[in-house]
């Protein structure tokens, strides 16, 4: 996030798209809310669902599934066509914006409209409100990224803020809305394949000294690795023989997940550490029982790049350790000594290598966390984002085109998935799947469908019904909803027993990598 929770109660408009916000931020929707109510922030939900979030909207408008790019572009055209824009910012803290516009030029709302079914009278109204708005805020969700066109979709919202000037200043910004509790945490420490700690390329020569130096080592790659989607596609292919999971369970969240099953079954080593013998869990040869988040000291960095204390409140079970101390024990064991005292002195390590936590230290935080980038001890922390200029120096605008899903209906597959969460049940179900409370709530999975659908292909409300894409099929329980559009439906993912990923799409974001989860063919069977 560009910008803070508390910042978004600041904001005159709010802009939500491919955010369930009040079921998968129930804390952070009170925040957008409290804004509509009590400060007559203006709030436009642009989503397929009729989500509950719209009760609190002057403007919803749903678009055809996997067509953002293309309203985006829509309001930047009308936007650009009416000089709304705000022409200080773009000249002086932008580029490329020549090349933007020639590529918007071709969005009119008349264009817009065929391809997302958005009335064009609702693209030039929302482009007028969010451009003319003092202070615009932007939240999405994985109903932005998890597209084949993901990046774009990221790229195009990026291009709409700073278009406007929205960046900045408090009510502004582009926010993402992270999934997890430690989601930004684990993509700071370097999480990810082309990064150390801190976003430093692998590439980088001087990153990779400053690395070998911290830890003793010399050699250390600098290719990138695989993502967590390309790993598992190469078990089927032989090139990886074995697989360390570290509280993930893929063989209920990752797409196509018939093909990923047999992934698994050509893997030579399987290790799994988590809480609970998940699904994954199952199929490892060696499971590493850990500590949950209640049973360890450390910090965790949220979605508004808040670093925080979370401190030990009871032991742990059995023979259950912290994470880090099982991997300091294999790492050992390997030829590689490395121990430490506490979490303490890792988040000392983490201040050495990391430049945006420099500053921040266990004391500084004892009570009240700190937003990075804190690079100095005597640095407050950094709420917002871009204030004097963006990391790059001036912010690069994206020429992005429209790509079409990777997969649309026809006539053997007539009708339109997206899957998504319930306020209920959180994720595969590891956790709140053993809570009675919440089983009793939302017990199976279900199909969200229209009643003007549910007649056309003769299902009733209640009953169960196969659903079937080309990947595979489970059998679930039709729920007639005034959410639903008509041409799609709706499942979420976190019940094994009918896993929706049994039917999503394994197609890649090219750059990101992640799976076209919310959008892919399939059709119902009695």
């Amino acid at each position: 996030m560009t910008n803070t929770i508390g910042d978004i109660e600041t904001a005159d408009m709010i802009l939500v798209t491919g955010s369930n916000t009040t079921e998968n931020h129930p804390v952070l929707s009170s925040f957008v809310k409290r804004a509509v109510k009590f400060r007559s922030a203006k709030l436009v939900v642009v989503d397929p669902r009729k989500i509950k979030l719209v009760e609190y909207a002057d403007k919803w408008i749903r678009q055809a599934v996997g067509t953002d790019v293309v309203w985006i572009n829509g309001l930047m055209h009308v936007i650009i066509k009416e000089a709304l824009f705000n022409k200080t910012f773009v000249n002086d803290r932008t580029e490329g914006f020549e090349e933007l516009k020639k590529t918007v030029e071709k969005f009119t709302p008349e264009h817009v409209e065929k391809i997302t079914g958005i009335a064009k009278e609702d693209i030039i109204e929302i482009a007028r409100m969010y451009a003319t708005a003092k202070a615009a805020s932007i939240l999405y969700c994985m109903g932005i990224t998890q597209h084949i066109c993901g990046t774009d979709n990221v790229k195009s919202l990026a291009n709409l803020s700073m278009l406007c000037g929205h960046m900045g200043k408090p009510g502004t910004g582009v926010n993402p809305l992270r999934g997890q509790n430690n989601v930004q945490g684990a993509c700071d420490m370097g999480g990810l394949p082309v990064v150390f700690t801190a976003y430093q390329p692998v590439s980088n020569p001087d990153a990779v000294k400053k690395m070998e130096n911290a830890w003793g080592v010399t050699g250390i790659s600098t290719s990138p690795g695989l993502t967590a989607t390309e790993m598992i596609p190469k078990a089927h292919d032989g090139i990886i023989k074995s697989l360390y999971i570290i509280g993930e369970n893929p063989l209920v969240s990752d797409p196509d997940l018939n093909h990923a099953e047999k992934c698994f079954e050509d893997l030579e080593f399987l290790v799994v550490q988590d809480l609970f013998l998940t699904e994954t869990a199952q199929k490892a040869d060696v499971v590493l029982p850990s500590t949950c988040f209640a049973e360890k000291d450390g910090t965790f960095s949220n979605t508004e790049r808040r670093v925080q204390r979370v401190r030990k409140a009871v032991e742990g079970p059995g023979d259950a350790k912290i994470d880090w101390a099982i991997t300091c024990d294999i790492a050992s064991r390997m030829g590689y000594p490395m121990s430490y005292n506490s979490s303490e002195d890792i988040f000392e390590e983490i201040r050495i290598v990391t430049p945006s936590y420099a500053g921040i230290t266990y004391d500084r935080i004892d009570k009240t966390g700190i937003h990075w980038p804190c690079p100095s001890i005597d640095h407050p922390g950094t709420p917002i984002l871009h204030s004097a200029q963006f990391t790059r120096g001036k912010g690069l605008f994206h020429a992005i085109d429209f790509i079409p899903p990777a997969e649309e209906p026809d006539n053997e597959y007539p009708l339109n998935l997206t899957t998504g969460r319930v306020i209920y049940q959180y994720h595969t179900g590891t956790m709140t799947r053993k809570t009675e409370g919440l089983n009793e709530r939302a017990p199976e999975s279900f199909v969200e469908i229209t009643q003007k659908d549910a007649d056309k292909y003769n299902v009733k409300n209640g009953k169960k019904v196969r659903v079937i894409s080309r990947r595979g099929e489970i059998e679930v329980i039709v729920q007639i909803s005034p959410k639903a559009v008509d041409g799609t439906v709706f499942i979420p993912f976190h019940y094994a027993e009918a896993a929706a990923n049994r039917l999503t799409n394994g197609r890649l974001d090219p750059i990101a990598k992640i799976p076209e989860y919310k959008v892919c063919a399939v059709k119902l069977a009695s």
